[in-house]
């Protein structure tokens, strides 16, 4: 097979693997963000490093929550192996969206093992909000925490969600080459905070409650987002 070929199928196999891997997780932390979403409360993810394009799949989406705020690492990843650099930035983060005991946050990492995501985890669960993470907990399993407190990113939440990927994240490898492409962590991080976010809406239509759902921008959803979101005015970050 390509390359491109070898990459799809390892993709496909991820996905399906990574979806009964997390299955039953899945379903009870959906209940609990349910919970969540009916008490007007807010979804914050954090990802760090690359995975902030995980955090990124939920953040401000058609057809997704409109409570979905997002924790920026204006550093895009580098400052993420600095030791209390995650308290501080959710401390900072705190200060202007002010979340609230109850609310639900996702921390990713692929690692889980820097200090960056397992600080913001810990104050997330320290200022009382519902944590979830996102991590290759296998190869976390193997890692030693950089984190003063000694754990990694999978221990640092109520729910450990795997992204079931490979050591190094790339899967492939190059004839005469040293060292692989294809990273594969990207997929199933993403295929998790979707299935999450709709398990999620799934308890709120089976309890008959109402589903803040945002509307595309281009079916004429701008007004109907705008007022939507007054409701949660000051509380959700949505970067450019």
């Amino acid at each position: 097979m390509t390359l491109p070929e070898q990459f799809f199928s390892t993709i496909e196999m991820l996905l399906r693997k990574t979806r009964e891997v997390n299955a039953a997780a899945l379903r009870e932390a959906g209940i609990a963000l349910a919970d969540t979403i009916a008490a007007d409360g807010v979804l914050h993810v954090f990802g760090s490093g690359h995975s902030q394009i995980v955090a990124r799949e939920v953040v401000n989406r058609a057809g997704g929550y409109v409570p979905v705020s997002q924790i920026v690492d204006p550093t895009g990843g580098w400052a993420e192996v600095l030791p209390g650099y995650g308290e501080k930035l959710f401390h900072r983060y705190a200060q202007a969206y002010a979340p609230r005991a109850g609310d639900f946050a996702v921390v990713i990492s692929n690692s889980g093992a820097n200090p960056s995501p397992v600080g913001v985890a810990l104050a997330c669960a320290a200022a009382g909000l519902k944590v979830a993470t996102v991590s290759n907990v296998t190869l976390s399993r193997e890692s030693v925490s950089k984190h003063e407190s000694g754990k990694r990113l999978f221990e640092c939440g109520t729910w450990a969600f795997d992204n079931c990927g490979v050591p190094g994240d790339a899967a492939l490898s190059l004839k005469g080459a040293a060292l692989k492409t294809g990273s594969v962590s990207t997929f199933p991080g993403a295929m998790i905070l979707d299935l999450l976010v709709l398990e999620s809406m799934q308890v709120l239509e089976d309890r008959g409650l109402p589903v803040p759902i945002l509307q595309s921008a281009n079916t004429g959803g701008r007004d109907y987002n705008d007022r939507m979101s007054k409701k949660y005015q000051g509380r959700i970050c949505r970067p450019v």
